[in-house]
């Protein structure tokens, strides 16, 4: 049986995930090279895409700007040191939010006219750096072209309100429809409006130079995965994995033809063949949908999955890799030990899903290194 290669002792279960310091500047600095001219902002919502704020954040921390969701992580990146500029992507919720904005020095976005209502109302002798919200052609938060240059004029009579910075989001720059009709919707609306623009995403920010503008928001690249996969894989960017779920096999099985493999017995052997438990199930974050087929890499060759995903276990196709055994190490997605990679995209397309959401469901029981 081969040693445990890299796990802690105090380990119940022989599974890590590892976030790669160096990956995630590697991959800041390969985004900001697409838009050399702008400023970015480290977008680090969902605890970080799920790789943890405070674990992320040394390889970040040379970004010019950090955006977020909610006030815990604002609070939690001030801890840091953090004292650059902090954007909250959703704006407040309710007025009291605005002494938390005041007192942490956080811009904010305002994308609907009640969050004008609560600035108005809002009491303070320190004015606010605010970013407007245009709804280009996403619907989902902003305010209409039409409505725009209004709202604008709302805010710029405000006391309360500082420098007013021009923000919209593209729906489709990862993909054939582009950009072309958003990014006009926001020209027009916002011309001659001064301020400073922020429309790209991380998808744009790769894909369309034009958009660039003062600040780009780099999001899901910074985490290796790639936003218009499976047209270009992470590599094609320039991305390195920033998060790698490894595991060992526990246990094998010889099977005969006919014999089956886990729940439902959904897998039947045609011919003879050797299989590896692998201690990672649903419970750990691997989807429970990916299917027979899907991809991992034993001692970092590759290899696939067969049979249904259980809540802590998983099985691997052994048959082409003899050297395989107990302890071996099964690489679920990213960097394996030896330097082979499997992209997070690659599994997450077997999920039906996309790379974001694998990151952000690794569960609370996994351990964690830093590296």
């Amino acid at each position: 049986m081969q040693a445990r290669r890299g796990y802690s002792c105090t380990m119940p279960r022989p599974i890590q995930a590892t976030i790669h310091t160096q990956a995630l500047r590697h991959n800041l600095q390969s985004a900001r090279a697409r838009a050399p001219d702008a400023r970015a902002w480290a977008v680090v919502k969902a605890n970080a895409y799920g790789h943890g704020i405070e674990r992320a954040f040394e390889g970040l921390r040379g970004a010019d700007g950090f955006a977020l969701l909610d006030l815990d992580e604002a609070q939690r990146l001030r801890a840091l040191g953090w004292r650059g500029p902090i954007l909250l992507l959703e704006g407040v919720f309710e007025l009291r939010d605005l002494e938390w904005c005041s007192r942490l020095d956080l811009w904010h976005t305002v994308h609907h006219e009640a969050q004008i209502d609560m600035l108005a109302a809002h009491k303070t002798n320190v004015p606010q750096r605010v970013f407007l919200k245009m709804n280009s052609g996403m619907n989902r938060l902003g305010f209409r072209p039409e409505h725009y240059r209004a709202a604008w004029t709302r805010l710029n009579a405000l006391p309360q309100v500082d420098e007013i910075s021009l923000m919209t989001h593209f729906s489709d720059a990862d993909g054939p429809i582009g950009v072309a009709k958003q990014l006009a919707a926001f020209e027009a609306a916002s011309l001659d409006l001064p301020g400073e623009r922020c429309i790209s995403n991380s998808a744009a920010t790769l894909r369309h130079a034009q958009c660039a503008n003062d600040w780009v928001r780099i999001g899901i690249a910074l985490y290796g995965s790639a936003p218009d996969h499976p047209e270009h894989r992470a590599a094609h960017w320039g991305l390195q994995p920033t998060m790698s779920l490894r595991a060992q096999i526990i246990a094998t099985q010889d099977l005969l033809p006919g014999d089956t493999v886990g729940y439902g017995s959904g897998f039947v052997a045609e011919r003879a063949m050797r299989i590896g438990v692998v201690a990672c199930g649903y419970a750990d974050g691997y989807p429970r949908i990916c299917p027979t087929g899907t991809p991992v890499l034993v001692d970092g060759a590759r290899s696939r999955t067969v049979g249904r995903v259980s809540m802590d276990m998983l099985a691997v196709d052994l048959s082409a890799l003899p050297g395989a055994d107990l302890g071996s190490e099964v690489t679920l997605w990213g960097a394996a030990s030896t330097g082979e990679v499997l992209c997070i995209d690659e599994v997450a397309a077997c999920a039906q899903t996309l790379g974001y959401e694998l990151m952000c469901a690794l569960a609370q029981r996994v351990p964690v290194l830093v590296e």
